[in-house]
Parts: structure tokens; sequence; C-alpha cells
């Protein structure tokens, strides 16, 4: 029984794992978007974000300890140039995870992960367009009874007007 255990080995060996989530993040940080299996994404999760937060504090310790992750030196480049300058004032929540259709061979669930602030889609631009005042109590309410008792002036003049047109 795994009671109280919280690391996913994911069917391999610790090294394996290791290896395999260390090539995982370095295909990330220089690609920024990969697809694999659910499960393989939710443990890069676990194992990438703490090194993002760590890229924010650019120094020689700090660089070197991401190396002893990474083990690549143009990923950590990246991370520490490019990545860490996105994501300085974001608390945490550095990745997304979309899962996607099961995969034909053997029915595996895939998923996205992807850096959050290269997205376009889901990018700023979409969130600022999207919020455009801010939401009061009972602010509908208000809304809705200010517009019935304008309509029906204006309903009226209208039909004042219409009337004149026929008139004449």
């Amino acid at each position: 029984m795994r009671h109280g255990k919280k690391v996913n080995h994911l069917g391999r060996t610790d090294s394996h794992r290791k290896a395999m989530l260390a090539n995982m993040a370095t295909s990330l940080i220089k690609h920024k978007r990969i697809t694999t299996t659910l499960a393989k994404a939710k443990a890069l999760r676990t194992y990438v974000e703490p090194l993002i937060t760590k890229s924010k504090n650019d120094t020689t310790h700090s660089r070197r300890t991401v190396f002893a992750y990474l083990k690549d030196k143009d990923a950590v480049s990246i991370l520490f140039r490019e990545v860490s300058e996105k994501v300085a004032n974001r608390p945490g929540g550095y990745t997304r995870i979309i899962k996607m259709e099961n995969r034909l061979g053997d029915n595996a669930e895939m998923a996205f992960i992807e850096l959050v602030d290269y997205n376009e889609i889901y990018g700023k631009k979409a969130a600022a367009a999207e919020k455009k005042a801010t939401r009061r109590r009972g602010g509908a309410k208000k809304a809705a009874a200010t517009a019935e008792t304008e309509a029906p002036a204006e309903v009226k003049a209208e039909v004042e007007g219409e009337e004149k047109v026929d008139g004449e």
C-alpha cells in the first residue's frame, strides 16, 4: 500500500524518473509547450515550478542549483533570461495543463503542459478585454429598473412623432 506517499513513480526507477523529468523540463523551457500523458504532466508540474521560482533570483547559487536539476546549459540560460522576466510578478502557477483526447494506441490520457505567460490565447490581452467594469451588488436590478423607466418615455416620443408624420 502507498499510504502517504505523494510521489508518482510513473512505473520507473528513481534514476530513470529523474532523468525523464529533467529532459521534459528542458523541453518545456525551450519549446514553452509540450504534449505528454496526463500523469507525466502532473509530475512535471511539481518538478519544474520550484525551478521557475528559483530562477526569479538570478544568483550563481540559484543557477547552479537549477543546473543540477536540468543538466542543460541552454535551458538554464533561457530560464534565467527569458522566462524569469515574464513570471517576475506572478506568485506561482507558472504552468497550465490542458487535457486532450486519449491516445489512439493505448487509450492513455494525453495533455498539453505549457508555460502560462507564453500562451497568447489565454493571455493578458484576453483578460483585459473581458474585464470592463466592476460588479456591484444589486447593479443588475438598478439597471433593469432604469431601463424600464426610460424605455416607455422613448417609445411614447417615437409614437407621437409617427402620429405627426401620419397626420401631415
